[in-house]
């Protein structure tokens, strides 16, 4: 388990796909800036039994244990990527901010790369904010990168580099259960 100040990240468990299942299918968690999404639960089942090495999600936890969000980082040729997400009644209360600084912590103390980058709805200033606040930096428009309800929309591009890191924010210790 990764420890922050007031949220914890853990390594979702075959266990935890349930209710990751009814977050990933329930329109008010995906909001109206991400894809509509509804998946079986033998599909997301089968999609965490094929995950890389280089692949995880981490579900977001508050100090008392409950559940608020998911943060899911992948490789994709040879580039990281970040991305996220919390229970709308969680959300602007700084939990998702501190959840990426967790996520960038263990990310640049555990592997060898260079960057690590996340893709917003143009739209989406709250999640603009979180990757501001964690240190990306926007890098420009990806025109037409995603189909969200009915219409291929922009989004920005968003990364923090190696060099622009320097040390951990958060991440102090690392939690073994």
């Amino acid at each position: 388990m990764l420890e922050g100040k007031t949220v914890n990240l853990r390594v979702a468990e075959k266990e935890d796909l349930p209710l990751i299942g009814e977050w990933r299918n329930n329109t008010k968690f995906q909001g109206e800036y991400n894809m509509l999404m509804q998946e079986s639960k033998s599909e997301l089942e089968k999609r965490y039994d094929n995950f890389r090495p280089d692949e995880k999600w981490f579900l977001i936890e508050k100090k008392d244990g409950a559940k608020i969000g998911l943060v899911i980082l992948e490789l994709e040729g040879g580039i990281q990527e970040i991305g996220y997400g919390i229970i709308p009644k969680e959300r602007r209360k700084g939990y998702c901010t501190e959840a990426v600084k967790i996520a960038v912590d263990y990310l640049f103390l555990s592997k060898p790369i260079t960057r690590i980058q996340a893709h917003t709805n143009v739209e989406n200033t709250a999640s603009q904010k979180v990757l501001e606040k964690a240190g990306f930096k926007k890098e420009g428009v990806v025109r037409k990168r995603v189909f969200v309800r009915g219409n291929w929309r922009d989004e920005f591009l968003y990364s923090i580099l190696r060099g622009e890191w320097k040390e951990p924010k958060i991440l102090t210790k690392v939690v073994q259960h």
